[in-house]
């Protein structure tokens, strides 16, 4: 910034003012230029830096736990779901079915309390433990809603409402890895011998 000012002699002198210091070398003979003043900064908070060894910060919202499989006690289903899914268990063992699993799923889908996933060696053996698991539940009065599969006995589905039945050649349930699906339900005992 500049103004005229009149010196002595009448003509118009100009005075500067310099607000960071650097500014023109005085003339010869001339008056000693002012100091300018120092220019102040003002202070800005900041975050203080995370250090290697510290602890990041928990994540925002819940925190997902996995929850412990349900127990009999526990579990959300029906007791007549539970003594149907045993029934179709045993008699699946009647026919030797291989890697019987009855999993609790009661509570996380809508359409069934248990899966009962078999494997057979053959699609004969699929067709033959199929067909045992319907002729026993007959005996006990239920006959299925539905029956998927059959002609290529790959993967056979039987639906008896609370308990749906896979029944599987061994390389279609490698693939579809059903057990994998639904790693954190709860898994009921496999019957041994006869059951009530």
């Amino acid at each position: 910034m500049a103004t005229r000012k009149r010196g002595g002699d009448g003509k118009p002198k100009l005075k500067t003012h310099h607000v960071h210091g650097a500014g023109p070398a005085p003339k010869a003979g001339g008056a000693k230029p002012r100091k300018a003043k120092p220019v102040q900064h003002r202070a800005v908070p900041v975050a203080p830096r995370a250090h290697a060894h510290a602890h990041a910060p928990a994540p925002a919202g819940p925190v997902k736990t996995r929850k412990p499989a349900p127990t009999p006690d526990t579990s959300l289903a029906s007791d007549e779901a539970r003594r149907l899914a045993i029934a179709i268990a045993a008699a699946a063992l009647e026919k030797k079915a291989v890697g019987l699993e009855i999993l609790d799923v009661a509570g996380k889908v809508d359409y069934a309390d248990f899966l009962v996933l078999m494997s057979g060696r053959s699609d004969r053996q699929v067709g033959a433990l199929a067909d045992g698991i319907q002729e026993a539940l007959g005996k006990l009065g239920r006959r299925p809603l539905s029956i998927e599969g059959m002609p290529a006995a790959r993967w056979v589905l039987i639906d008896y409402g609370d308990v749906v039945v896979h029944v599987f050649q061994e390389d279609a349930r490698t693939m579809y890895d059903l057990e994998g699906l639904w790693v954190d339900a709860g898994r009921l005992p496999v019957p041994h011998g006869d059951v009530p």
